[in-house]
């Protein structure tokens, strides 16, 4: 197909093929985003700057991190802070290491964009 025929095929599939990339980029719950930001507000402070720099953040971890990734390592980190012997599965293995290691890795790429 050549000519005005493919141009029309690209720009009726283009919306289709950005939304799903939007998607992808925007699968974080707004509930999720909201309490990353309070959080981050409540640890660097209240102004209006502030509340700019941690919604940068958020979108930032979000862009880099898939929101099923976010949730595996924020519960790691919220189970080793648990003690006992049932929380060991949490602590020191290949992947719950691998895991919080990609969530500091993107939390220190938010920081150096957004603060």
């Amino acid at each position: 197909m050549k000519g005005p025929g493919l141009a029309l095929l690209l720009l009726v599939a283009a919306p289709g093929a950005a939304q799903q990339i939007d998607q992808r980029f925007n699968d974080y719950p707004t509930a999720a985003r909201a309490d990353y930001v309070f959080a981050c507000m409540a640890a660097n402070g209240q102004g209006r700057d502030v509340l700019e720099r941690c919604s940068c953040s958020v979108d930032q971890i979000a862009a880099v991190l898939p929101y099923a990734k976010y949730v595996e390592a924020e519960t790691v980190l919220s189970m080793r802070q648990v003690g006992g012997e049932r929380m060991a599965v949490f602590r020191g293995t290949a992947v719950t290491d691998a895991l919080v290691a990609d969530l500091r890795r993107a939390q220190a790429e938010a920081e150096i964009l957004c603060f």
